[in-house]
């Protein structure tokens, strides 16, 4: 009896965070969320991609982590100090790990360490867009 009572709160508790997963994966969907993976220290060859959703906040970029129960996100990124160092198709497995038909951006900031973007076709257009427009009087950092 004391172990099918420990099954089904462990069950119980699957279910909560399964729940969980899906509302929030849903609700950030509707909000105007994108699918893109990311990779910090992308220099690294035994660094892999995450997947998750970004927002446009404003002036960020918020990054969302598909697998996590934080209600914030995970990673942000200010418009003003990032800049494209290079963009490349993905290579090898990392199709599989990515967004489909995805291209990969390598964005270098001021503020943080590299990382590594990938994102569909639309996501990229409209990351583009964002990334480009720039209030009146700010210029957007470019990379030489």
């Amino acid at each position: 009896m004391e172990i099918t009572v420990v099954v089904l709160v462990v069950l119980l508790g699957l279910a909560v965070v399964a729940f969980w997963y899906s509302f929030r994966w849903g609700r950030m969907r509707r909000q105007g969320g994108v699918s893109v993976a990311l990779r910090w220290d992308p220099d690294n060859a035994r660094a892999g991609w995450h997947l998750g959703l970004g927002r446009y906040e404003g002036e960020v970029f918020a990054w969302y982590r598909v697998w996590s129960l934080r209600t914030g996100p995970d990673r942000v990124f200010e418009r003003e100090t990032l800049m494209i160092a290079d963009r490349r198709d993905p290579v090898g497995t990392e199709a599989y790990a990515v967004p489909s038909d995805a291209t990969v951006l390598r964005c270098e900031s001021a503020l943080q360490e590299p990382i590594e973007i990938a994102m569909g076709p639309d996501a990229l257009t409209g990351f583009l867009s964002w990334l480009e427009s720039a209030p009146p009087g700010r210029q957007v950092p470019r990379a030489s």
